[in-house]
């Protein structure tokens, strides 16, 4: 079956509704339920729409094996970063309905100039080149669906593929592009009343590399027929096993010489 524009509308406003509202669905309903990558995509972006600004970024998920493994999808989606989900670093955030609870650090790309769709992919040095800085970053994710490890990618993506708060953290010395991010260790930390948590990973956990992560996003945009545009955010995925989170908790990564990023948890 293929969705109409009609069934595309109605399954973003059920969605939106649900995460306006911080309930939760088991899935979409047979006859609104993405069958495939692009039908899911399609009700993604009427989400932008709804936003108040023009569009913060992009979101890689499941961009290691086990991340992949965890939500039963074959490879990584991808979701838009709207402007009102977006902090700055050492801001207060809320997760209140929040059914994750886990927070994320991540390597994250501010483009200089648009990538459009074309026919040839981009290759990761024509991704690097595009550019502008990179950032760390903390990505706090969520699902609408009461168990996300079970609906598969199409209504993934529909869902904007688990996006919900991002905090941006400040740009790194340019000296970046001389360090080799895929060996390069981050370490995320979570200090609160009732536990504390320190793990460490590297940039090695995202797609190989976060440059190749980077590629693949231009290049699913590309595929979409979407421009990446100049000033767009991309985060490219987890860098380290998520770290759980609750209220009161504070949040901070460490990217070393490339700077550090922190929230506290509300």
């Amino acid at each position: 079956m293929t969705l109409s524009a009609a069934d595309l509308q109605a399954a973003s406003d059920l969605l939106r509704r649900h995460w306006r509202e911080g309930s939760r669905l088991a899935c979409l309903p047979p006859r609104l339920r993405p069958t495939n990558r692009a039908e899911g995509y399609a009700i993604q972006a009427l989400l932008e729409a709804g936003s108040r600004a023009p569009l913060f970024g992009w979101k890689i998920a499941a961009t290691s094996a086990a991340g992949q493994a965890h939500i039963n999808v074959d490879g990584p989606l991808a979701g838009r970063i709207l402007a009102e989900t977006v902090r700055e670093s050492g801001a207060a955030v809320s997760i209140g309905a929040n059914h994750m609870r886990v927070a994320e650090a991540e390597f994250a790309f501010r483009m200089a100039r648009d990538l459009p769709p074309r026919l040839a992919p981009y290759s990761r040095a024509e991704a690097l080149d595009a550019v502008a800085a990179l950032h760390p970053a903390i990505e706090i994710p969520d699902s609408r669906y009461e168990d996300f490890t079970v609906v598969g990618a199409p209504q993934l993506i529909a869902d904007n593929s688990c996006a919900q708060l991002f905090v941006l953290g400040p740009a790194a010395p340019e000296t970046w592009r001389n360090v080799d991010l895929v060996r390069h260790a981050v370490r995320g930390a979570v200090t609160g009343k009732s536990c504390t948590l320190d793990r460490e990973g590297r940039g090695a956990n995202v797609l190989g590399d976060p440059l190749v992560a980077l590629a693949w996003l231009v290049n699913e945009l590309s595929d979409l027929g979407v421009t990446l545009k100049a000033g767009q955010v991309v985060t490219t995925g987890t860098c380290l096993i998520p770290l759980a989170i609750a209220p009161g908790d504070t949040v901070a990564a460490d990217f070393g010489i490339l700077g550090q990023v922190s929230c506290r948890i509300m």
